[in-house]
């Protein structure tokens, strides 16, 4: 694509609108992938309480222990292997770069913020509602029900004895809109570094947080969420611009990154998704 000469046009490149990655309240890093391409959680099971046999002679009891009868726990394994891995590559053309007001670094950003951040986050976004651990049935969300399905979805992770504290509540502008129409929010002053991440109020003591519809999956009405769910690794970036390659005149840039999204197991009960119809 052709670019056009800076004496025709304004001096300042009109960029789109960007919007940076808010799904690091919504995700851990509990897990070291270095040196790694897959990693290995390990699920031991548990065993009921026995009533304590303090006056047992050991005769006529059916197991010697004291403690009630002896069980091997069961260790199953869950294996977590990055699939994707992906890469970009483009030339500026040096008359192009001198005569316009494209700079690489600029346009590393640039691709950097409008393309590998949203592929990144639509894969965490999907991860987690393929895999959430409660699946409501698709409805409509009105003003008048949109609260109460929320309350819905915070008891059903309170009887899952998912921790009150660090809970996320992830809804489009929409229905942010409609929730704005149908309930006050929590007077709780939200941080400068809460907002930086993308808090925009609190809701029951939830860290509200807006996600343009283009970043995920569709009919998403909302979802409540725990980080102990859902772990985002991202195990190689390299981005690199390059000036005068035998194969072109000017400056060329690339980029890989290694990524994938994962819902533990043993913790998706930690994310409630609320389709809508």
């Amino acid at each position: 694509m052709s670019i056009e000469l800076t004496k025709k046009y304004s001096d300042k490149v009109d960029d789109l609108f960007n919007q940076e990655s808010k799904t690091s309240l919504l995700t851990n890093s509990d897990y070291d992938w270095s040196g790694a391409h897959s990693v290995v959680v390990y699920k031991a099971s548990t065993v009921p309480l026995n009533d304590y046999k303090r006056n047992s002679n050991g005769v006529n009891d059916s197991d010697i222990s004291r403690f009630g009868k002896i069980q091997d726990l069961s260790l199953e394994t869950e294996e977590m292997l990055l699939k994707h891995d992906k890469s970009f590559i483009f030339n500026i053309d040096k008359l192009d770069e001198e005569e316009t007001a494209l700079e690489a670094e600029e346009r590393l950003a640039r691709e950097i913020s409008d393309v590998v951040i949203p592929t990144l986050d639509q894969c965490v976004y999907k991860a987690m509602v393929d895999n959430s651990g409660t699946k409501a049935e698709a409805i409509e969300l009105t003003p008048s029900n949109i609260y109460e399905k929320i309350l819905d979805g915070s008891a059903v992770l309170d009887e899952n004895l998912v921790p009150d504290t660090e809970r996320s509540l992830v809804v489009t502008p929409r229905v942010y809109a409609m929730l704005k129409k149908s309930v006050v929010f929590d007077n709780v002053d939200v941080g400068v570094e809460l907002r930086q991440r993308g808090v925009i109020g609190i809701l029951d003591g939830m860290n509200v947080i807006k996600v343009p519809s283009s970043r995920l999956p569709e009919k998403f009405g909302f979802m409540l969420s725990h980080p102990q769910a859902c772990t985002a690794p991202v195990k190689l970036e390299d981005y690199g611009t390059y000036d005068d390659q035998p194969l072109t005149s000017g400056t060329l840039v690339t980029g890989r990154i290694c990524y994938d999204a994962f819902v533990l197991d043993n913790k998706k009960k930690g994310i409630y998704y609320q389709p809508v119809i």
